[in-house]
């Protein structure tokens, strides 16, 4: 199709098809495949039913009420998020069961039952109450991955406290502007915590923050323990400061839950906005609960024999629905790991799947494309036989790396679920159902029952290549952006009437299975071609010499826009001019000549944000020889003035 349409062209095509194994089907936790039209035809029943199997303090008068782009869900309903996640497990005679099975960087370890994680929560929640917090104050959350991270969580939602979890890794104007948007009382941090062997100093940035930072009140301090204490001396301001541990050991272990309301705040959580101010995405009690509770259990077949582990962080919304609140609302075995995927050793994440026998292992593309690179003995030398299940999250993943995950992590054996969803969506939102769908490498599939998605041009017309479109309201939908509902309304609502725009590209192919393309932002304009960028970056990584790609558009005279490809190679493989030549003819077979790179920048690393996401607008900005933009949130800023160098000597 030409731009004019307002979609996008339909480039690459995936033949490749694996069915559910027999054996997995037959017990799945949803292998029946009426659920699809039983949850289209009744969506407000079907999310009743899944929202009926959590504890309520009072039942809701009203599944639904839609005011565009407003929703409430479940309404009149109260209940607590904290209570469902630990009070009803232990009621139930569950105390026991593992909830957390946590492993620092260093190799030490903790392991917290239901009955130990609620009697934990419960003195910090009386913590927090002896700081004079209280239902609906905000606290900032700036923790590493320890268990202390998800007990802050629980014990703010344990009262009705508001919180916002700030990524360990921000710097301390990041967190300042998150402190000063959300307005809160308290920040919780830690002396520090461990990251490739290197201390990250957190109350340092912590204090550098506070300086800024004038409605904070108090601040508790976690002591990580250890050798990193040692290393690391805090400054501790009197009347100010309070360590965890004197604030938990002082209280009882005993507080009550607080009984919210289904559309009561849950929590803010920051994300990056294009007019370079974070958006405060709101999340509500209720209807967030549900959906991630649902997506958990069905999603990852979640069975009472699974260790389940996500290699998320706790400061992004994949580490808040699928480490903390799904999970531990469906009483899983959840491992929580501190540190980097190769430290002390590249085979780290595999040693720990065999450690503690997980059973189902969710984590990200970008990390599935290291860990090619790194080559198969490392994951080869654990044994991986107890993965009955994998999923992948955060951004599309290349054919070819979900094969090669298939084939050397799952064993050829271990169905994959390809799952998008957003921060602003909550919870998983297009995925397979693992004991039902027919999965293809590198597609999403199909939306999760109850969900309705459409692909739309500009025009608002419905098309089989364009722009990702939800239709409908879903239970975990962000509800405002924090203090700026225009700014809710402008971002999400506005190109078409009553429709969410998701801002990806996406494409429906002919089994009817929705490929997520990338950001629209993203999109090539090629000669009158509208090319997302996912589609070429899979034709590239598809070359058996190519780990990772990552391409953007580059002015041109004649075409408008030409493509300009970074890309990082296999270990051992040597750059050259024929190897260049080689990977654009390997893209114009692939997809065409329309679509061959005008240029391509061999790197070893990419520019990332340090939840891994490729950083293409500073990749634009390094085509166009421009100046190069913020960087604050990037993993490793130098990687940006490598490149640059990289393309100059290029086009010189």
């Amino acid at each position: 199709m030409s731009s004019d349409s307002g979609a996008l062209d339909d480039l690459l095509r995936e033949d490749r098809r694996f069915p559910p194994p027999r054996d997995f089907a037959d017990r799945a936790v949803m292998n029946d495949p009426s659920v699809y039209e039983r949850a289209a035809s009744d969506p407000e029943g079907y999310w009743s039913t899944w929202a009926s199997e959590l504890d309520w303090f009072e039942p809701w008068h009203t599944v639904l009420e839609w005011t565009p782009p407003h929703a409430k869900w479940f309404l009149g309903g109260k209940l607590n998020v904290s209570h469902n996640c630990l009070d009803r497990h232990v009621q139930a005679g569950r105390g026991d069961r593992p909830a957390l099975l946590w492993e620092g960087e260093p190799g030490d370890t903790r392991t917290f039952t239901y009955a130990e994680l609620l009697a934990e929560v419960c003195a910090f929640a009386n913590g927090l109450k002896s700081l004079g917090v209280g239902k609906g104050d905000r606290v900032t959350i700036y923790l590493p991955m320890v268990p202390e991270a998800a007990v802050a969580m629980l014990a703010c939602t344990r009262i009705g406290a508001v919180h916002s979890v700030v990524f360990g890794g921000f710097s301390p104007d990041s967190l300042a502007d998150r402190n000063n948007d959300a307005r809160a009382k308290v920040l919780i941090t830690a002396d520090g915590g461990w990251r490739r062997g290197s201390v990250v100093a957190l109350k340092e940035n912590a204090d550098a923050a506070l300086e800024q930072s004038p409605t904070i009140e108090h601040v508790v301090v976690v002591e990580r323990g250890g050798a990193l204490s040692a290393q690391t001396p805090v400054t501790m301001v009197p009347g100010r400061d309070h360590w965890y541990h004197e604030l938990v050991s002082a209280a009882a272990p005993d507080c009550p839950a607080e009984s919210m309301d289904a559309e009561d705040l849950l929590f803010i959580l920051y994300t990056s906005g294009t007019t370079g101010k974070p958006k405060g995405v709101v999340h509500t009690t209720g209807g967030y609960l549900t959906q991630v509770y649902a997506t958990t259990k069905a999603v990852f077949d979640l069975h009472d024999d699974d260790v389940y582990w996500c290699t998320a962080d706790v400061g992004w919304v994949t580490g808040h629905s699928y480490i903390v609140y799904g999970p531990l609302a469906n009483c899983a075995q959840v491992v929580m790991y501190e540190g980097a995927p190769d430290f002390p050793d590249r085979g780290r994440f595999w040693q720990l799947c065999e450690k503690y026998g997980v059973t189902i292992f969710y984590t990200a593309p970008t990390a599935i494309r290291a860990f090619m690179r790194w080559g198969d003995s490392w994951p080869g030398q654990s044994d991986l036989s107890k993965l009955r299940l994998l999923g992948t999250v955060g951004e599309p993943i290349n054919p070819e790396a979900w094969m090669w995950y298939h084939r050397v992590i799952g064993g050829e054996r271990c169905p994959i679920v390809d799952t998008w969803w957003q921060t602003e969506t909550g919870a998983i939102m297009i995925t397979p159902l693992p004991g039902l769908t027919e999965t293809k490498p590198g597609t999403a599939t199909r939306p999760f029952p109850g969900i309705q998605v459409a692909i739309k041009e500009e025009s608002g017309q419905e098309t089989s290549a364009g722009y990702l479109a939800i239709t409908t309201p879903w239970p975990s939908m962000l509800r405002t952006v924090w203090g700026d509902d225009e700014r809710f309304r402008s971002t999400y609502w506005s190109k078409w009437e009553n429709v969410y725009f998701a801002g990806d590209g996406a494409k429906r192919d002919e089994d009817g299975y929705l490929w997520i393309l990338g950001r629209v932002d993203d999109v090539l304009n090629v000669a009158g071609h509208r090319i997302g960028t996912m589609e070429v970056e899979s034709a590239l990584v598809d070359h058996p010499s190519v780990v990772e790609a990552a391409v953007v558009g580059k002015a041109h005279e004649i075409k408008g826009e030409s493509i300009a490809a970074f890309v990082t190679l296999k270990e051992g493989i040597a750059t050259s001019d024929a190897l260049m030549a080689e990977l654009r003819d390997h893209v114009g077979k692939k997809i065409g000549p329309i679509a061959k790179p005008e240029i391509v920048v061999f790197t070893a690393d990419l520019p990332k944000t340090r939840s891994g996401k490729i950083m293409r607008r500073l990749l634009r900005d390094i085509a166009e020889g421009r100046t190069v933009g913020d960087t604050t949130t990037l993993a490793d800023p130098a990687v940006v003035r490598r490149l640059q160098q990289m393309h100059e000597e290029k086009e010189g």
